[in-house]
């Protein structure tokens, strides 16, 4: 029997979702955090945890943790390519329609540390289905890292940087096509994510809920009054 302690990190809503039908009823002891003030050296070091895995987390996480354990993240891109911020919506704009979750050893350099294990993820919905089914799928491979043990490797190839997107960077910029469009309305379309929006007459009008249909698109539409800066 496993009688390791682990502890899981996330901190949107449908990380604890996964949590609580997928990954808890895995062996061993498992402990769930989802805010930052909850996440202190101390309370972990009285935990023994033989790992901690990220799930989503937008926190600097503290060195002398990831100094003193096995710090499991997980980054939405066929590593070394897609380092850095904003890799689901750095994808999109890319063009790519899938691409790997990549489960590494979290080290000082941020997303450089060496690779457990890599699978194929679709990019296919919202922001939040994508974001969800990551989850899920993170939840299978870190079953498959406590049971079978895999040994990280190094990332291999040239780093491609992917830069961290800005709130007003959801202004919806001038398009090439309506596919385009539905594209950036659905990739910014999650909890916690600025969505999509335009600014007329002192208006603001965010859009979700994008569904692109016989060349048109229908969505759901906030409108609010433009805060004066």
């Amino acid at each position: 029997m496993n009688s390791m302690t682990y502890i899981v990190l996330g901190s949107k809503s449908w990380n604890r979702r996964v949590f609580e039908k997928r990954i808890r009823i895995l062996p061993g002891v498992w402990h769930f955090i989802s805010k930052p003030e909850e996440f202190d050296i101390e309370k972990i070091r009285s935990l023994s945890p033989s790992a901690l895995f990220f799930l989503h987390w937008s926190w600097k996480v503290p060195a002398d943790i990831v100094k003193e354990f096995d710090c499991i993240c997980f980054h939405m891109t066929d590593l070394p390519y897609g380092r850095g911020g904003s890799p689901l919506q750095n994808l999109i704009l890319r063009g790519h329609s899938e691409t790997k979750l990549s489960a590494l050893k979290m080290t000082e350099g941020f997303d450089e540390g060496p690779v457990y294990l890599k699978a194929t993820i679709s990019l296919d919905g919202t922001a939040e289905e994508i974001l969800t089914r990551a989850s899920f799928l993170s939840a299978s491979m870190i079953e498959t890292i406590i049971k079978e043990h895999p040994t990280p490797l190094p990332q291999v190839g040239e780093p491609v940087v992917f830069r961290r997107r800005k709130a007003d960077e959801s202004l919806i910029p001038r398009t090439e096509s309506i596919e385009k469009l539905h594209d950036f309305i659905r990739m910014l379309d999650g909890e916690g994510y600025p969505p999509a929006f335009l600014v007329n007459d002192g208006y603001r009008y965010e859009l979700r809920r994008s569904v692109l249909m016989g060349g048109s698109i229908t969505a759901e539409v906030v409108i609010k009054k433009e805060e004066a800066s």
